[in-house]
């Protein structure tokens, strides 16, 4: 009887696990699960064994496991049925203005635990969010409050958090994932979801989501749904992103054609061919401008424009007119190398 209702319990666990995202379906559930960071790690485990668990912020980039973290603290920390009364979670989701910080994590935070021993955990996601007012407010309820609760801030930007609010945490940065990390954990997922990948294909998904691995894991599921097989060609198809070949190609009609021919004829016509994004293209051209061997004060001229360009898109400008500047930027070029010749 006791093994039906067990199994009848699991089904729908196993469904629900079926349709999740692979972010969330394999999302690091305790601290041995993680695969980076092992320095933050261990400083963490320690903490948490001695039980002198201090504030903490954790900053860096996204993907890198900063919330996976914390809330494999949390799981160690508390068990199942006091997670609830326990931990807090916030994130940007959430309104969290100078109210929050005076209404419920206030209320939150000064409410003591009867009886259960330990703290009380408030995480905070994507801090770097919340408005001066706020986090002004908060310094003093984590200083007021520290006997029973401690804080958790992740934050993008460390530089968007208040000196303040620095001050009273234990910092730690989550770097990008190294490709010795990422893959074989992307391997893992491909065995578990019997997904059809080639080497090249593998490489172009560590290349694009450069050590984000929410980004790869996003990837890899959107291009399997989409083609069935992950290629580095349906790789980067699926995200919109110039493969090499025609950014190789597009670099060689900006130097060695005249201008309206480049320009109309053949960057024009791959752009809208394949939906291509500009600011993706000069991203791209700007890593084979250091591999071309230009004369320096050639490249140092060239740099600059793309420079320029990059700052104008991101004003919202024009994408054929900035095109056409970048066009002319390596004409330019192309007469200056000329003429030095």
């Amino acid at each position: 009887m006791e093994t039906s209702a067990l199994k009848q319990q699991q089904q729908p666990s196993a469904a629900k696990s079926r349709n999740l995202p692979w972010v969330e379906k394999y999302r690091p559930q305790t601290l041995n699960d993680l695969i980076s960071h092992q320095d933050i790690l261990s400083t963490i485990q320690k903490f948490i064994s001695e039980d002198r668990l201090p504030h903490l912020l954790l900053y860096g980039p996204p993907g890198t496991g900063k919330t996976s973290t914390i809330l494999a603290c949390a799981k160690q920390l508390y068990k199942d049925k006091e997670f609830g009364s326990m931990v807090l979670e916030l994130n940007a989701s959430d309104d969290r203005g100078i109210d929050i910080v005076r209404g419920p994590i206030l209320s939150f935070a000064s409410t003591r635990t009867i009886f259960k021993k330990g703290f009380k955990l408030v995480i905070l996601d994507e801090a770097d969010a919340m408005t001066q007012d706020a986090q002004n407010a908060l310094r003093r309820v984590i200083e007021k409050f520290t006997e029973n609760t401690r804080f958790c801030l992740i934050c993008n930007y460390l530089s968007k958090i208040i000196p303040a609010l620095q001050s009273r945490c234990t910092r730690f940065r989550f770097g990008p994932l190294t490709p010795e990390l990422m893959v074989p954990r992307l391997e893992h997922v491909v065995e578990e979801e019997k997904v059809d990948i080639s080497e090249d294909g593998m490489k172009a998904l560590v290349t694009l989501s450069s050590g984000d691995m929410r980004r790869a894991l996003n990837i890899l599921q959107s291009t399997n749904m989409a083609f069935g097989k992950v290629t580095e060609e349906t790789v980067y198809t699926c995200t919109g992103h110039p493969l090499k070949s025609d950014i190789a190609n597009i670099l060689e009609w900006m130097l060695n054609q005249d201008f309206t021919t480049a320009y109309r004829n053949n960057i024009m016509e791959l752009k809208t061919l394949k939906g291509l994004a500009l600011h993706d293209i000069l991203t791209e051209i700007h890593l084979f401008v250091h591999r071309v061997d230009f004369p320096s004060s050639v490249r140092i001229h060239l740099l600059i424009k793309m420079a320029d360009i990059e700052y104008r898109l991101s004003l919202g400008t024009n994408e054929k007119i900035q095109l056409s500047s970048l066009i002319a930027a390596f004409q330019v070029t192309r007469d200056l190398i000329v003429a030095q010749a």
